[in-house]
This record gives C-alpha cells, sequence and structure tokens, in this order.
C-alpha cells in the first residue's frame, strides 16, 4: 500500500538540503543504489516509491532523522505548525552549506550548548 506522504516528504527534503534531482541520482549511484532522475521525479510525485533499502539512503542523504514520524507512520511526539518564511528557509539553507560558520552562529545566538533531540 503506497503512502502518499512520501512522495511530499521526500521533494521537500531533497529542497531543503538544496539538492537538485540530478545531484540525488548521483549521489545514489554513488552509494550503490542507482536511480534515474526520471525514477525520482517518479518518486515524488507520488506515481512510484522507492524501495525500502533506498529511502532508508535517501534519508541519510536528507538528515531525516525521525523517519516513522516524518512520513506519518507515528504521531509527532511535539506538535508543532512552524511555517517557515523564505528568509527563514534560504537562512537554514546557508546555515547547512556553511559548515565552517556554523560554530559561530550558535555562538552568536546562544546554540552553542544545544543538542538535536533536546
Amino acid at each position: 500500500m503506497k503512502n502518499p506522504q512520501i512522495a511530499r516528504v521526500l521533494k521537500y527534503y531533497r529542497k531543503l538540503n538544496n539538492l537538485s534531482v540530478n545531484r540525488v541520482s548521483e549521489l545514489l549511484t554513488e552509494y550503490g543504489s542507482p536511480a534515474a532522475p526520471k525514477t525520482i521525479y517518479g518518486w515524488e510525485n507520488g506515481s512510484t516509491q522507492p524501495d525500502a533499502d533506498t529511502l532508508m539512503l535517501l534519508c541519510e542523504l536528507y538528515h531525516i532523522e525521525n523517519i516513522l514520524e516524518s512520513f506519518g507512520y507515528k504521531e509527532q511526539t511535539k506538535k508543532t505548525n512552524l511555517i517557515l518564511t523564505e528568509h527563514e528557509k534560504n537562512l537554514i539553507l546557508k546555515y547547512r552549506e556553511n559548515t565552517a560558520m556554523q560554530p559561530a552562529v550558535d555562538k552568536l545566538l546562544n546554540l552553542a550548548d544545544f543538542k538535536i533531540g533536546e
């Protein structure tokens, strides 16, 4: 049975990580799970779904940590309706792109002691 949320989540996180479909195709090939761009578009529009191994690899590439929650298999532990502005989305993407600057930004925003999951 297809989970319609998979398509939406995969597309969202690919874009959030500033990855093109072609780049995802290249990365999947490098990791031994080749998929043509056409196949990835199929996953993102819901016409097909990746197999379990490929889905787990995509989660790793896209930094999806709460897999069951992200794809709707488990109720989210924290109900948040966080809607980001374009500016906020761009800040997140730039933060992810500039790993060398992340410690300085964390310190500036008093996030230096923040740990994922807290």
